[in-house]
């Protein structure tokens, strides 16, 4: 859970250094053909067998982080507290809770706290732009008909 407290944009050196970094190591992620991959840290000479998973994950990484992308990595199965899943969504506990009681997102309760996997919250989230993304095109759409819009 400290990962979703820690969020902040790259430093622009560390941007730059994922920028420069992020194409070579898609070059040396194309040239493997096992499971695993055995890299070596240049300053110690230490060399460390990583899953090459995990190392898709770190391209992701310094991808997202060269854009100047916050990045916040989550196992899959965390639950969050309802102040949580509010400030991911941007909106307020109150209306969070709203929307739980009303089945629109999965939740369980500890006693009398309600959990919410980081998941559905993320899964809410998409739907909700998805559906804001639609009604933009649908509101486009008719100011077109309606002569209001230029294309």
């Amino acid at each position: 859970m400290e990962a979703l407290e820690q969020l902040r944009r790259p430093s622009k050196s560390d941007q730059k250094t994922a920028m420069e970094s992020y194409p070579a190591l898609v070059s040396v992620i194309g040239q493997i053909n096992t499971d695993e991959a055995e890299i070596e840290i240049e300053e110690t000479k230490d060399k460390i067998k990583i899953p090459l998973s995990a190392l898709r994950l770190l391209g992701d990484v310094l991808k997202a982080m060269s854009q100047g992308k916050p990045i916040s990595i989550v196992p899959v199965a965390t639950e969050v507290t309802t102040q949580k899943a509010a400030e991911i969504l941007g909106c307020s506990r109150p209306h969070l809770v709203k929307l739980l009681e009303e089945g629109k997102i999965a939740f369980t309760k500890v006693g009398k706290h309600r959990r919410i996997r980081f998941e559905d919250v993320i899964s809410y989230k998409r739907k909700l732009k998805e559906t804001q993304k639609q009604h933009i095109i649908d509101i486009m759409n008719f100011d077109e008909e309606n002569g209001l819009y230029d294309s």
